[in-house]
């Protein structure tokens, strides 16, 4: 892997990473179309780790509160009706979803769902049902609101993103919107869900980013990528709450069927392979 790639694709995560538009389609896209060759599923694994650092540094008071809060709660049931108690159980519970498939698809995940006719397809079917959710979701619901019935759907949601194009932060926030949560609580909840998932994905996928042939990553590179991941990703954090906050998410929508289009264009013409 070039020097170049590796800033480039580092870039990329961090500024897709907290977007409805997926960051690992990006990866995908981007490697094909500019370096003509795919980084790998391995390697978008390990630079989350840099966008989900950025989510720790930027929600470590909230991440130090509701963990606290739940340690204490398992022994002292005073505390157990807090929404922090209960916050902690509702990111472990939606957890779940995504490890299970995540274990059950890996190979599938690493090959067949990288295809690039898939990854097209699903940026524009996906904006649909993003539309639809902003449409139709009445955003009567904040943080307080938020039950374990909203935290086990979203942790599905976030499951879905194992497919390049769905977007884990799209798929979530679709979801809160279904459950009729304002934007800003289903992106928030959003943020707090991923970290278990993406940290253990990245961790287990270090040794995988290194085994490959004739494609690989020097350890500086990846530490490099990571790096700016974290960097790009923490000032996305901060301005996607205060985008969704108050605009809607048709932009984005029409963005993902703009990028889809253009990838099936590229395909039909043969200018990029698929896989």
């Amino acid at each position: 892997m070039s020097w170049i790639e590796t800033i480039v694709l580092g870039i990329v995560q961090g500024l897709t990473e907290f977007l409805p538009i997926s960051s690992s389609a990006h990866l995908r896209i981007t490697s094909a179309i500019f370096f003509d060759q795919d980084a790998g599923a391995s390697f978008t694994a390990v630079t989350q780790l840099g966008t989900e650092a950025a989510v720790l540094v930027y929600f470590a008071k909230d991440i130090w509160r509701i963990t606290r809060t739940w340690v204490v709660g398992i022994w002292d049931s005073s505390v157990r009706s807090s929404l922090d108690y209960r916050m902690g159980w509702y990111v472990i519970v939606g957890s779940i979803p995504i490890g299970i498939f995540g274990v059950l698809f890996k190979d599938q995940i690493r090959t067949a769902a990288r295809n690039l006719w898939l990854v097209a397809t699903v940026l524009i079917v996906f904006a649909f049902v993003l539309a639809f959710a902003e449409f139709w979701g009445r955003q009567s619901r904040i943080i307080k609101d938020f039950r374990m019935r909203d935290g086990v759907v979203m942790g599905f949601a976030q499951a879905m993103a194992l497919v390049p194009g769905v977007s884990r932060s799209g798929g979530t926030l679709t979801a809160g919107l279904f459950l009729n949560l304002t934007r800003e609580t289903a992106a928030r909840y959003s943020f707090l869900l991923a970290i278990p998932a993406v940290v253990m994905s990245g961790v287990f996928s270090i040794p995988d980013v290194f085994d490959r042939t004739g494609h690989a990553p020097s350890g500086a590179q990846m530490i490099v990528a990571t790096v700016i991941a974290f960097a790009v990703g923490y000032a996305a954090i901060a301005w996607l709450l205060r985008y969704v906050a108050h605009h809607t998410l048709y932009v984005f929508v029409l963005y993902r069927v703009a990028l889809g289009s253009l990838v099936l264009a590229l395909l039909m013409t043969g200018t990029i392979a698929a896989t």
